[in-house]
C-alpha cells in the first residue's frame, strides 16, 4: 500500500488529484480489498480538507469584497 503524504502538506490541486487517483483505483479490477478501508479513510480525509479550504477561501473572498465595497462607499 502507498504511504500517504500528510494532508496539511498538500495543495488543494494535489488533494483533488489524489482523490481522483483513489477513485480510479477503487473502481478498477485491481483494487486491493485488503486496503480498501485505508483508501476510503484517506479519501474521506481529503474530502474534509478540500471542503475546509473551499469554505475558508469563500469566507476570505467575502471579506475582501466587503472591504472593497466599504472603501468605495457601497458603490461597487
Amino acid at each position: 500500500m502507498t504511504e500517504f503524504k500528510p494532508i496539511n502538506e498538500l495543495t488543494y490541486a494535489q488533494s483533488v488529484s489524489e482523490l481522483e487517483n483513489i477513485l480510479r483505483m477503487m473502481q478498477s479490477d485491481n483494487c486491493d480489498i485488503d486496503h480498501l478501508t485505508a483508501y476510503t479513510r484517506r479519501a474521506t480525509e481529503l474530502l474534509k480538507a478540500c471542503r475546509s479550504r473551499l469554505t475558508t477561501t469563500e469566507e476570505e473572498l467575502r471579506d475582501i469584497l466587503a472591504t472593497l465595497t466599504a472603501e468605495s462607499g457601497g458603490n461597487a
